[in-house]
């Protein structure tokens, strides 16, 4: 599990794709600390380390992970935010991440409001049940507060976006900055609003 709150930058270094597979190599600047079999969320997507170089991590991807999520979107250069695995004695100070993307969006709008900036990603209509304004969505793996979830603005005909308000500290920390209109991310919704939802689909079957 994770929290939402990237602890470093990393670099794809390598990519090498095999029988609908794939593996990442990844620079980071913890790997001497990583074991093998270690989980590393990637972009928000839980991935295993499997072996290391003096600099690197490599993981494998599995065609259910590269259809699922906008990992295959990566090119060799392109930097990532990495969340190891939250201790159990850590302050949980983002939210419940899981690691397994629900869905991918494209950033509809990213702009500079001051100091500060907005995001809009399009939102797939499987996810609007799962969310609400003022609670939590991990985009690429940031733990982030949905500001404005509206209908009516998503790109690609979904229909439906969340909007967020950026601060300095999150865009200068992230891969944030490297992003653009057009750029598809990973989506999570909040576990508990999932689990929340599903309860209450049970109870209207019931």
């Amino acid at each position: 599990m994770f929290t939402g709150l990237i602890e470093a930058v990393g670099t794809i270094t390598r990519r090498d794709t095999a029988a609908g597979g794939a593996r990442l190599e990844v620079a980071a600047p913890f790997v001497a600390e990583l074991t093998p079999g270690e989980s590393v969320a990637v972009n928000g997507v839980c991935l295993t380390a499997i072996a290391f170089s003096a600099t690197a991590f490599a993981a494998d991807l599995s065609p259910e992970t590269r259809r699922a999520t906008a990992l295959d979107d990566l090119a060799t250069g392109a930097r990532v935010n990495l969340e190891r695995a939250v201790r159990a004695d850590a302050r949980l100070g983002g939210h419940f991440v899981l690691g397994h993307v629900d869905a991918t969006g494209l950033i509809t709008a990213w702009a500079s409001q001051g100091d500060h900036w907005w995001l809009d990603v399009d939102l797939p209509d499987a996810l609007t049940s799962w969310v609400v304004e003022k609670g939590s969505i991990a985009v690429d793996g940031i733990s982030l507060t949905i500001a404005r979830l509206r209908h009516g603005d998503g790109g690609q005909g979904r229909g439906w976006s969340v909007g967020m308000q950026i601060v300095p500290h999150t865009r200068a920390h992230t891969n944030l900055a490297d992003r653009r209109p057009g750029d598809r991310v990973n989506l999570e919704a909040d576990i508990i609003g999932k689990y929340a939802a599903r309860l209450a689909s049970l109870s209207r079957q019931a």
